[in-house]
């Protein structure tokens, strides 16, 4: 049986999440399997990877063959370095001490350049965050300069239409009260000169 180490995918539409497992070649992609060794996220940055490393490594020595991804995804795990480092341990080339200690360099070292690229990452989030709330307050700006122009416009208009309803309103009035005063005038003049020039009347002979 040609037993194969692949992804399994998962996840939703357009948010996929594999699991990484042990098959035989001859079964369907997403079908059954023998063993899941561990889980790979694409949707974070950099990818989630859990993976069971010593069944891993067990697999790849028991000659299970990765499919391109997965072999990727082990070296980055550093299946195949151990694998390497066992081998050189079963001819005598270096001691398991040696071998570990390598092994825990190429960790370390790994774990460093994780660790910056989480870092540029999570920079760059920042910065792209920055940039877009200055944006949206240079727009928010603009638009409240454009709403207090606005209002200064339509203020003035109603200050402009009520000083001429006002205007409106006053001049009948001014206008009635002189007409009516000049009549009240004119009535009460003629009265006032009849009363002047009246005379007594003579006693009758």
């Amino acid at each position: 049986m040609a037993t194969r180490i692949r992804l399994q995918r998962h996840g939703k539409k357009n948010q996929p999440f594999y699991h990484i497992v042990i098959a035989d070649g001859r079964a369907p992609r997403d079908g059954r399997y023998i063993e899941k060794i561990g889980t790979y996220n694409t949707l974070t940055h950099p990818a989630t990877i859990t993976i069971n490393f010593d069944r891993a490594l067990y697999w790849v020595e028991t000659g299970a063959s990765p499919s391109d991804t997965v072999r990727s995804i082990l070296k980055h795990e550093g299946v195949y370095l151990m694998k390497h480092l066992r081998g050189g341990i079963a001819k005598g080339a270096i001691s398991e001490n040696d071998a570990e200690k390598k092994f825990e360099a190429w960790k370390h070292e790994k774990e460093s350049k994780v660790s910056n690229v989480k870092r540029d990452a999570a920079d760059k989030t920042r910065a792209e965050n920055k940039k877009r709330m200055e944006a949206e307050n240079k727009i928010r700006e603009i638009i409240e300069k454009k709403a207090a122009a606005k209002y200064a416009v339509e203020a003035a208009k109603e200050a402009q239409t009520a000083a001429e309803a006002e205007s409106e309103t006053t001049e009948p009035e001014v206008q009635a009260t002189v007409e009516a005063f000049v009549e009240e005038s004119v009535t009460e003049e003629p009265v006032a000169e009849e009363t002047a020039v009246e005379e007594p009347a003579e006693p009758a002979e």
